[in-house]
């Protein structure tokens, strides 16, 4: 059986690493299971059949800033993107892209990505689509749940030919799927309140909020349940984890 891939992009060691135990605990994944790549350490070789599934997490980058301000290791980041992506894409292969991950899809298939639609870190509700409450992620949940946010960028519309598969009042396309087998949400579907209180104490400097709103932030994500979100990621782990060669 082959593994699932997961890429990471955070150059903080405790985000990284508390991210990377969230996507296996929702996922409900062994060790033994996955690859997990720090891209932000270096890019290596990919053979995309070597996977059954690719998951991307987030990031403190943003995929629309004036490219004279990326540094090296974002600008390595995104060019490995689109030459995955150019694997990806056309075969179709089952792809799980959060927030960075995203952007980076959206913006690969011919989205335009800006500060339109930022949302503030904290909890939003979520509303699926008729077209998302067929997807085999989303079928038979809440058509309305909660999702953890905060995020400088977004997909300004929904890439040409994807399907929008859950969208919000302040960030439209908040899901989407491109072919049949791969997806982006904006959200964070990993991430329960532990986990977003450690990222607003590793990125109270990056422009997400003011520093002195930190402490708020975290008395209210302290209470927040998100498990509809959490679904939609293991749903996609059960999907694909077993996919054989094909």
């Amino acid at each position: 059986m082959r593994k699932m891939l997961i890429l990471q992009m955070r150059p903080e060691d405790e985000a990284a690493d508390s991210e990377f135990q969230a996507i296996l605990r929702v996922g409900g994944l062994g060790l033994d299971e996955v690859r997990r790549v720090r891209l932000e350490q270096g890019i290596p070789e990919i053979a995309i059949d070597d996977y059954s599934a690719v998951i991307a997490g987030g990031s403190p980058f943003d995929v629309s800033m004036d490219p004279k301000k990326k540094g090296r290791i974002q600008k390595n980041i995104e060019v490995f993107y689109d030459t995955l992506f150019d694997q990806v894409v056309p075969a179709d292969v089952p792809f799980f892209g959060a927030c960075s991950g995203n952007g980076l899809l959206g913006q690969y298939c011919g989205a335009r990505i800006s500060g339109k639609y930022s949302e503030p870190v904290g909890s939003v509700k979520i509303t699926v689509t008729e077209e998302g409450a067929n997807d085999p992620l989303l079928k038979g949940l809440a058509r309305t749940f909660s999702a953890l946010v905060g995020h400088k960028e977004a997909c300004d519309t929904i890439p040409p030919g994807a399907v929008l598969l859950a969208s919000s009042q302040t960030c439209p396309v908040q899901m989407f799927r491109v072919k049949k087998n791969i997806y982006a949400t904006q959200f964070h579907p990993e991430a329960d309140a532990n986990e977003f209180i450690l990222r607003i104490k590793t990125y109270k400097d990056n422009g997400y909020f003011t520093p002195e709103e930190a402490n708020g932030l975290i008395k209210t994500i302290r209470p927040t349940k998100t498990p509809m979100a959490k679904e939609i990621l293991t749903r996609f782990v059960k999907r694909y984890r077993s996919r054989s060669r094909e």
